[in-house]
């Protein structure tokens, strides 16, 4: 028979012992307690630059100055679109650009939501390659679709650019087709394409993001 103390507590003939919780337990629950008015205060009462949102996205820009010090600043323009197509690891910055910025009109696959199937090859205000940057720069349809190149990086334009391209002809299902269809894009050149497991090509001037 345990020699443990039990407490007065019983339920239906269960009876409790008595184990206090540790002292410095107790203590411990208490500090949190008393420590939790001021980390809010400093965290989450509206100054900018203390949350851990904003020390995100300090750190993921001084990540994208990094990346873009190793390509300089592009030119946006269909031949660097094109050339940035082939940079798989450069298309996943894209990628994330898109992700981050477009995905409330255009659809997490680029099925299209407000904005139009980015996956089929029929293109409202897109004739050829280069019409994409401009579109994401400049913004088309009378504002419906704003412009970027006051929110972005020119890099950043250009990789989303990139991204974009790379969708036509993935043929999502979402939005019908709007617009007229368009000629493809052009070919990647050999030299720009980016070599991958079991495929052939050379690496670009310009490496991918570590």
């Amino acid at each position: 028979m345990s020699e443990t103390p039990k407490t007065d507590h019983a339920y239906d003939g269960i009876e409790e012992y008595d184990n206090p919780l540790p002292g410095w337990w107790k203590w411990l629950f208490i500090a949190s307690i008393v420590f939790c008015p001021f980390y809010w205060v400093f965290y989450h009462s509206g100054t900018k630059g203390r949350s851990l949102e904003d020390s995100y996205n300090v750190a993921l820009a001084e990540n994208t100055r990094l990346q873009f010090e190793e390509i300089g600043e592009l030119k946006l323009d269909g031949p660097t679109i094109a050339r940035f197509m082939g940079k798989d690891s450069w298309v996943k910055v894209g990628e994330a650009v898109f992700r981050a910025n477009c995905v409330s009109c255009h659809g997490r696959e680029g099925e299209g939501k407000v904005g139009p199937n980015l996956t089929d090859d029929f293109y409202k205000n897109v004739a050829e390659i280069g019409d994409i940057g401009l579109v994401i720069a400049n913004g088309a349809g009378n504002g419906a679709m704003p412009k970027w190149s006051n929110r972005l990086h020119i890099n950043e334009m250009v990789l989303v650019s990139a991204y974009v391209a790379k969708m036509r002809g993935n043929n999502v299902d979402g939005r019908p087709t709007e617009g007229r269809q368009i000629a493809p894009w052009p070919d990647v050149p050999a030299d720009d394409a980016e070599t991958t497991e079991g495929g052939e090509g050379e690496e670009a001037d310009a490496e991918g993001p570590a």
